[in-house]
């Protein structure tokens, strides 16, 4: 038996031990016998998640098997949440950005951004951080994930082709990370930019309807200097500490012309993905109402029967499917339409099921009523300082969604945190902002936010290469929170 097998043995025994006897020492009492059950499948699921012992994949499906055995969660129930909305907005993503990688879209870009923002190891991270961050402040963080992690690769991608992939390794890593953590950061930044803000903003206004709104305005005072401390932070401990380049990486500017003559002019199926690229973009961001606070801006589903009936999930599918719809030029004779049923083939249904697990767990803490009984734990911490009781929210919340669904997360614990802060008497903001901020600010396991698990579709990270990293910017996020928190808001 080879010993990598014996060790993954090892580490299955490890897991299922761990988990079985963490539900025997847990007791909730009578009311959460089932929250007991889901929080050992949760600690058996992120043990093998974080060690791999088994396909990730594989380990996704666990709640498919002891959910229904177990009797938390019926069989029917647990599995249409692997088959949702933000599924088919990754299905849609993914579509487009195979249709950038097919027509050579993205490397045309790469060539760009790279020639723009500098061609040493430490300023290609840093302009895909900023190109990621500023563009997820206005559309979805997931679908920026999407649409940049192909542009990532053909940047690496090329460095490999030039320099061997052992000396670009530590850079790839930096350059993936940077992208996923880049696109969480920058979606708190505005109050559209990923849809726990959009929680909150619904949430706040049901239990404190006579407090004044949060504008765009009001909410970027805070939230923007936020993700700038953050991006600083991320982008030096990525470049500087942890993936510090060893080898001097750089790309010739010589080297960037001579691929850009090599593309030559823009094709017209280039062209083609590109303006579907930019068509879905502005869908997204104008698709529901935007309210500036001093001007709004109404959104275009507004013209449908039923706006509501409309998500970035159908924009996405609808936009991808129009790939299979178009003609190429006569004159090309390798396909007859932009994409063909091959571009199928290319979808990472690996991370899809991946991300699918996460959803499956959320439901699990939520039907379970075990994110209820964490969130009661809020309500002995009533004379603790206010400094250290954000603390604490941020710790918990940030941990959490490790595990859980971000959106899922701030859904269930905000009108938690908004009832604690009537019976504390405390200004609402002090608790619910910082739990939504710090639900987009898990960095360390693939299916704790959207991006993360995009990112680890390209197959050039691993679980340890993320875990390593996330956590010191986990911490270094709490105590970014609490401070910006404190420093407005009591």
């Amino acid at each position: 038996m080879k010993k990598k097998t014996v060790i993954n043995l090892l580490w299955i025994f490890i897991s299922v031990i761990a988990s079985i006897t963490a539900y025997l020492l847990f007791d909730f009492g009578v009311e959460y016998r089932s929250a007991e059950v889901v929080a050992a499948i949760a600690i058996l699921m992120s043990l093998l998640w974080i060690t791999e012992a088994i396909p990730l994949s594989v380990t996704s499906l666990i709640p498919l098997i002891l959910f229904p055995f177990t009797g938390t969660i019926s069989a029917v129930e647990i599995s249409q949440t692997y088959v949702n909305s933000t599924i088919f907005l990754f299905l849609g993503g993914f579509i487009i950005a195979i249709a950038m990688e097919r027509w050579n879209l993205h490397k045309r870009i790469a060539i760009n951004v790279i020639n723009v923002v500098g061609t040493s190891n430490a300023k290609i991270v840093l302009g895909f951080m900023l190109s990621s961050a500023f563009i997820s402040m206005w559309i979805s963080n997931t679908a920026t994930a999407v649409m940049l992690l192909p542009i990532g690769l053909a940047v690496i991608n090329r460095l490999e082709d030039e320099l061997g992939v052992e000396r670009t390794s530590r850079f790839a890593i930096a350059l993936m990370l940077g992208i996923a953590y880049s696109c969480s950061i920058g979606g708190i930044a505005t109050p559209i930019g990923t849809p726990p803000n959009l929680v909150f903003q619904r949430i706040y206004k049901i239990n404190f309807p006579d407090n004044p709104e949060i504008y765009f305005g009001e909410w970027m005072k805070f939230a923007v200097p936020t993700s700038v401390i953050m991006l600083i932070f991320v982008w030096i401990l990525l470049t500087k500490i942890l993936y510090k380049d060893k080898f001097g990486i750089k790309i010739d500017k010589e080297v960037i012309n001579q691929e850009k003559n090599k593309l030559g002019k823009i094709r017209y199926e280039e062209k083609v993905v590109l303006i579907i690229f930019i068509v879905t973009s502005l869908l997204w961001i104008f698709r529901a109402e935007l309210n500036l606070g001093f001007f709004k801006i109404y959104g275009w589903s507004n013209l449908f029967p039923k706006s509501n009936y409309i998500d970035d999930g159908t924009i996405a599918i609808t936009m991808a499917t129009l790939l299979f719809i178009i003609p190429v030029k006569k004159e090309n004779k390798e396909q007859n339409f932009i994409l063909d049923y091959t571009a199928v083939n290319k979808i990472p249904w690996d991370i899809i099921l991946l991300f699918g697990g996460g959803f499956a767990l959320a439901e699990g803490f939520v039907s379970s009523k075990l994110s209820e009984l964490i969130g009661k734990q809020f309500i002995s911490l009533k004379n603790i300082d206010v400094i250290f009781l954000i603390a604490a929210v941020c710790f918990v919340l940030t941990f959490l969604t490790e595990l859980t669904s971000n959106t899922a997360t701030a859904q269930i614990l905000l009108p938690i945190l908004a009832a604690i802060s009537k019976e504390l008497q405390i200004n609402p903001l002090i608790l619910m902002l910082p739990a939504t901020l710090s639900v987009s600010f898990a960095f360390m396991l693939p299916v704790a936010t959207p991006p993360n698990a995009i990112v680890f579709s390209s197959r050039r990270l691993k679980i340890i290469d993320m875990a390593k990293t996330g956590i010191f910017i986990n911490f270094f996020g709490i105590i970014v929170v609490t401070f910006i928190v404190w420093l407005f808001f009591v």
